[in-house]
């Protein structure tokens, strides 16, 4: 086989996986980037270790469930020492244009011009090209929106800006959007805040990252028997079942987080929010729900509901992101819609050569890092020549089909593109790798690991378990998945109960034996009953 040189957009998890996919095809200091957006601070991923980690490296065992931004870099430092990738990136290198090569119908090659961080420029000869950039690049700043804005005395940023609550401290703030990042960012003010208001339109399903027993959500939530029988049942009566269940934590209406939408619209959840700490801050009243924003006159915010709050300091702009990729060709531009047309949301069915993939440009509620992985995997193979793409009619009626799906539960062509269902999706992706577990055999031949397959969590691991790139350690992962999860909570030791001695049962038999024999005086009726 030969030796393909791929180009990486996009310094994030996806880039790394995908040199380790591509090489399993074909076996520092830090420095802030300029124009790259940041996180806050205290941010906390919303999918437990166990979902989102690599499928051949599990997170180690004393990381937390749910891991902060410094844990997770952390763990890709740890996967790159592990695979040897740092020799393969390249950081503070920018890259200004992705065009084909003339001969790109025989070739397939495309050619690179990036600029280092000395603004040196250079031109390469690449075999394939892999955009990694995701689609959270543009931050969405709807400033035209709010009537007034102009006459705001105070500051307004987007929450692309935001680290801390520091710069906010005893003032009043308005946050607009109830996204993560939104009901994050809103929690974390109203501690510091005098009076922290989050603005939305149409409000959202709150749920927090435990639930039963106190297990991971996406750990009892993300299986394929749930799945199954979703599919089965009536979606009406799916998302009825569901919305009682969010609600008796709390009641939705109640604090003002109620929205029109049904919970499931088809097999998609929609409008949820992940957020342990949003209704307790409602409820000691740090944190208020306002609805949409009307418009700003000087310091005042009015809202559609007719309620104004006076004297705000500050405003948050949580209200999403676009993407861009100035850096392709402008036949890969989007169309009238604004979205990218990709196969599976990764292969641009107009190239005469499939040697350019999109990855990460998706939203699901599941964990990113696998679904992308397994499109890394199957974008490498194919770029390679081991799988094939579908002829560009048959792609293109792939996508249209999808979109129309999806229009059905969001409106908007570019968002609706955009989704896709998370079990079903990476499956398909699985197939089209050769990795998608078979239940029916695995429940054959090693029951143990079909059964917590099929009603266990659907982890990454699964995928490992046979076909291109096996792993020797997947088995074992996906049976030891459950003691990882409880290894970091085991702080404190607490003596099992003793086993009962068969003294003890005849005691314990003995006793029940008097009680009895006591309460049936009272209780069981007699043939010459007491005259009172």
């Amino acid at each position: 086989m030969s030796w393909f040189c791929l180009h990486f957009w996009g310094q994030n998890a996806s880039g790394l996986l995908i040199i380790a996919a591509y090489y399993d095809e074909i076996r520092e200091s830090e420095q802030p980037e300029a124009d790259r957006c940041s996180i806050y601070h205290s941010v906390i991923v919303n999918t437990s270790k166990e979902m989102m980690c690599y499928s051949d490296f599990p997170m180690p065992d004393h990381f937390p469930n749910y891991v902060n931004n410094s844990t997770l870099l952390q763990y890709f430092r740890l996967y790159a020492g592990h695979f040897n990738l740092f020799k393969h990136i390249h950081f503070q290198t920018t890259v200004r244009s992705v065009r084909q090569r003339p001969d790109f119908s025989n070739s397939g090659q495309w050619e690179v011009v990036t600029v280092d961080r000395d603004g040196r420029e250079e031109t390469h000869v690449f075999d394939g090209v892999l955009v990694c950039a995701g689609h959270y690049t543009q931050p969405i700043k709807p400033l035209s929106d709010f009537p007034g804005i102009d006459t705001f005395p105070g500051t307004i940023i987007h929450s692309w800006e935001y680290k801390d609550s520091d710069p906010y401290l005893g003032k009043r703030v308005v946050v607009i959007g109830i996204g993560n990042s939104g009901g994050d960012i809103a929690v974390e003010l109203s501690r510091a805040c005098e009076k922290t208001f989050l603005s939305t339109r149409k409000g959202a399903w709150v749920i927090g990252r435990v639930v039963g027993r106190g297990l991971p959500l996406d750990m009892t939530m993300v299986r394929r028997v749930r799945y199954l029988i979703y599919g089965l049942l009536p979606h009406a009566l799916v998302s009825l079942i569901w919305e009682r269940i969010f609600n008796q934590r709390y009641d939705h209406k109640l604090y003002g987080l109620q929205t029109p939408s049904k919970l499931f619209s088809s097999l998609m959840i929609k409008h949820v929010v992940i957020n342990d700490d949003l209704p307790g801050r409602i409820l000691l009243g740090d944190l208020a729900m306002k609805s949409n924003v009307q418009k700003f006159q000087g310091s005042m915010v009015f809202f559609d509901d007719g309620t104004v709050e006076e004297k705000i300091d500050a405003v948050i702009l949580c209200t999403g992101y676009d993407y861009k990729f100035p850096f392709l060709p402008t036949s890969l531009s989007s169309g009238s819609d604004g979205d990218l047309k990709l196969y599976r949301r990764i292969f641009p069915p107009s190239l005469e050569r499939p040697t350019l993939a999109i990855l990460g440009l998706f939203q699901t509620k599941g964990a990113i890092m696998p679904a992308v992985e397994l499109q890394a995997r199957w974008a490498s193979r194919v770029i390679a020549g081991l799988n094939h793409l579908p002829p560009a009619e048959k792609m293109v009626k792939s996508i249209e089909k999808d979109v129309q799906a999806n229009l059905k539960s969001y409106p908007c062509p570019k968002l609706a593109a955009l989704q896709v269902d998370y079990i079903p999706y990476i499956d398909a992706i699985a197939k089209e790798v050769g990795v998608c577990p078979n239940i029916a055999w695995l429940l054959l031949k090693d029951p143990a690991v079909g059964l917590r397959v099929f009603f266990g969590p659907c982890s990454p691991y699964q995928f490992r378990l046979n076909g291109p790139g096996h792993w020797s350690g997947a088995r074992q992962a996906i049976l030891t998945q459950w003691d990882r999860v409880a290894k970091p909570m085991k702080t404190r030791s607490i003596p099992e109960p003793s086993s009962f001695s068969l003294f003890s049962w005849l005691g314990l038999s003995g006793g029940a034996a008097l009680i009895f024999a006591f309460l049936s005086l009272f209780y069981l009726p007699s043939k010459h009953p007491r005259c009172i």
